[in-house]
């Protein structure tokens, strides 16, 4: 037991404080009436704060281990039970108990647990059984089937088709190639060889024979077609923000050379892997699609409505909004919470269980959608917040929508207000609460995140100038492109933009003692001119001056990413976080290390954002085809 205790180790000076010990040796050791038990005691020095691990026996509790550690000063030879770091390397040597914490032995999940992974077991056994009653179904029909018959009902001109009544039985299939915006028009009225029960087009909805089809296209999963580009953009973005993630969750309290890394990487562009950059304009480029998508989808929906914005086609856009993103948030969220009971952690768990237990109270947030709206203490599984924030301004493009067919010099009026608004509110915010521009050291800084970071009033501009580039792309009659100067001057302003925007994210990653206008003038404006830069190369590409970006961001590879690039971004934190929570000794950063972290929390995250997708993100967006 004592050697599984936390002891000082090397590089002291370059963050290595934290002493964890060796769990897992601590709970392999038995007595006659007690078993080792692994605790936590978390210490402050001087300037410095760490934890020690420490193993005691199971029979004692957390108020007993700290009693213990303050007033028993327990002798084993001449040290301490927790000895002090040197007065070489501390000033202080007086330590000053924060807290004690003992990891538990065994799991013991309560009725939220319980409830949580009944809910993620239910979500995958349906589509489970829908699978075999299909593939059942399927099995009679060509058993059964006078081959004549068959035929005529497997026409492929059908969309949907049906199968012959054979003995009570029926079944309809879906066909992959359908697009979703087509479930606005009008129903072909073609012959059905069987009637279809509501519950029969259910099940197909939830097979896996038919959510499994069309995923590895590769022809383009924009809605309408055209667009090509856009896969390849979201693509791109996801994988910065896993990069990202895969970079800063470790910095903010997993390394044992967290000093050295700060100086090394930090104010270095080279560092892509182990910094991943400014990655927060990924997210804003995330904002810019959603906008853009958002209009389209809209005044698509308006012209099958007979140009037409009434409040039912409102309600029903929102409406599949929320079946689009709910049913797969959901259950990560559940599926995080049972892991979290179902797991036994390790020493580096602690700074994520606290934010993620908030689900067992601030879960109506997420189910709202509005968790980002919550302080950043109570925000349940946090990296969520992006879709509460997607679902605002989501619901923001009727009434602008409105505005521009009712008046344009009105719609002109409110869409640079709300543009002028947003960004000076990131620049007052910023300049009031000194805040720094993001890095990965600045995730510990609550007043960036709570004011800042996940809210819509400094995050908004993005999302506004995707709705004004797909209200052009969408009633444009003449290309904006009519010289090849205009597309270089275009494409050399573009360029120009995002290296400076990416360079000053390195000049300005000092936190400023002062209101600082740099830092003030960046947070305000790095949001709308990121959006303007990406905006031109979607316009570029499609108006024929792309080139080989246009090539490039087109590839097929791109088109099955981003048809499961959703699930990706809701699943890849598990993984990170399930890396880290399970660690018994800290990560040393090293180049190499932290590109083994990315791919291999990429190659996971991919395979099975796959399942989740075919088990529970498309079923309910094939739902739609039931009326049909």
């Amino acid at each position: 037991m004592y050697d599984a205790f936390g002891k000082m180790g090397s590089n002291i000076e370059g963050g290595n404080v934290n002493q964890p010990g060796l769990l897992q040796e601590c709970r392999s050791a038995h007595g006659p009436a007690f078993s080792g038990q692994y605790c936590q005691v978390f210490l402050r020095q001087g300037a410095l704060q760490y934890f020690v691990g420490i193993c005691v026996p199971d029979s004692c509790g957390e108020d007993e281990v700290q009693t213990l550690v303050l007033y028993g000063r327990l002798q084993f030879g001449q040290m301490s039970l927790i000895p002090p770091l040197p007065p070489i390397l501390v000033n202080q040597s007086t330590q000053e108990m924060i807290m004690t914490h003992c990891l538990s032995n065994a799991t013991a999940p309560d009725a939220s647990d319980a409830t949580c992974l009944f809910v993620c077991c239910v979500m995958v056994a349906i589509p489970l059984a829908a699978t075999l009653f299909t593939a059942i179904m399927r099995w009679q029909r060509h058993r059964e089937v006078r081959p004549t018959a068959e035929a005529s009902c497997l026409n492929p001109g059908l969309m949907l088709y049906g199968t012959l009544k054979t003995n009570g039985s029926y079944s309809s299939d879906i066909n992959s190639n359908t697009l979703e915006e087509n479930s606005n028009s009008s129903p072909r009225h073609t012959p059905s060889c069987f009637p279809r029960s509501c519950m029969s087009r259910c099940l197909q909805a939830f097979s896996l024979q038919t959510t499994s089809q069309g995923v590895f296209s590769t022809s383009s999963s924009i809605p309408g077609g055209g667009y090509s580009s856009l896969n390849g953009i979201r693509v791109l973005s996801l994988f910065w923000i896993i990069c990202g993630h895969s970079a800063q969750f470790p910095v903010i309290n997993n390394l044992d050379n967290y000093k050295n890394w700060k100086r090394t990487v930090e104010s270095n562009p080279l560092h892509v892997l182990t910094i991943s950059g400014p990655v927060f304009l990924a997210v804003d480029t995330f904002l810019l699609l959603g906008g853009l998508l958002s209009a389209k989808s809209l005044l698509g929906s308006i012209d099958r409505a007979e140009d037409k914005l009434s409040p039912g086609l409102v309600a029903s856009y929102l409406f599949r909004r929320i079946k689009r993103i709910q049913p797969l948030h959901l259950f990560i969220m559940c599926l995080t919470i049972g892991l979290i009971s179902l797991v036994q952690w390790g020493p580096y768990w602690f700074p994520f269980i606290d934010t993620l237990m908030d689900c067992k109270t601030y879960w109506w947030a997420n189910l709202l959608l509005i968790s980002n709206l919550l302080p950043v203490h109570e925000i349940c599984i946090p990296w969520t917040w992006y879709l509460s924030l997607d679902f605002q301004c989501y619901a923001t493009t009727p009434l602008l929508v409105y505005f521009y067919r009712l008046n344009r010099g009105v719609f002109v009026v409110v869409a640079g207000s709300l543009l002028l608004m947003t960004t000076v509110a990131g620049a007052v915010i910023t300049a009031l609460l000194q805040l720094p521009v993001f890095q990965p050291s600045t995730l510990t800084s609550e007043y960036y995140v709570l004011y800042y970071y996940v809210k819509p009033y400094t995050r908004y501009g993005p999302f506004l100038i995707g709705i004004l580039t797909g209200i052009y792309l969408s009633t444009k009659k003449d290309p904006l492109l009519k010289q090849k100067w205009q597309a270089a001057l275009g494409w050399f302003s573009c360029l120009s933009i995002m290296a400076v925007l990416v360079g000053l994210a390195y000049v300005l990653r000092e936190t400023p003692a002062y209101p600082s206008v740099p830092h003030a003038l960046y947070q305000g404006l790095h949001r709308p001119l990121w959006a303007l830069a990406v905006t031109w190369i979607i316009l570029a590409c499609e108006e024929g001056y792309g080139g080989w970006i246009k090539s490039f961001l087109s590839l097929g590879l791109w088109v099955p990413l981003s048809n499961i690039s959703f699930a990706c971004y809701l699943t890849h934190p598990v993984f990170i976080i399930l890396y880290i929570g399970l660690q018994e000794t800290p990560i040393h950063y090293m180049d190499i290390n932290f590109m083994y972290l990315f791919f291999g929390h990429l190659v996971l995250t991919l395979g099975v954002s796959y399942v989740f997708s075919v088990l529970v993100e498309k079923p309910y967006l094939l739902l739609k085809w039931s009326s049909t």
